[in-house]
């Protein structure tokens, strides 16, 4: 297992990022897959169905007062191509503006040697391509 982890300031207060977010516009910015269906469950918790070439599977996204928890559906029946894949997005106040941090543990499903080593390098691709992503919108 890989962890990875990036961090942008941006120019807006945490109250004006977090109403930007949104799971499925997260799995957007991430750029490797397509919301294929987002289904709430409760008030603080959203299933999102990604899909991507020759491969599909869900998201928990979880709401929390700093941002987001997410991870692939344990609950699912057909596997992904992720042993494990769980992501934390924190907003947190910094110097007038916010500093957005997106962390991520990620193993591949897969017997390929250095397998983890090239999910994490990828992983860390798709958390900057987010963190573009997010400050663009906002």
């Amino acid at each position: 297992m890989r962890e990875v982890e990036v961090s942008r300031f941006v120019p807006e207060s945490p109250a004006v990022v977090r109403r930007g977010l949104s799971p499925e516009r997260i799995v957007e910015w991430e750029r490797s897959f397509s919301v294929a269906d987002a289904a709430s469950v409760d008030e603080e918790t959203t299933l999102v169905t990604v899909a991507g070439p020759g491969v599909g599977f869900r998201l928990r996204f979880e709401r929390r007062s700093d941002g987001y928890r997410y991870a692939v559906d344990g609950d699912e029946d057909v596997p992904g191509p992720f042993d494990h894949l769980e992501t934390w997005l924190t907003v947190e106040p910094e110097d007038e503006g916010s500093r957005v941090t997106l962390r991520s543990a990620v193993s591949l499903n897969a017997p390929i040697p250095l397998a983890d080593r090239v999910a994490g390098w990828k992983r860390r691709g798709e958390l900057r391509r987010a963190l573009d992503g997010l400050a663009e919108s906002v």
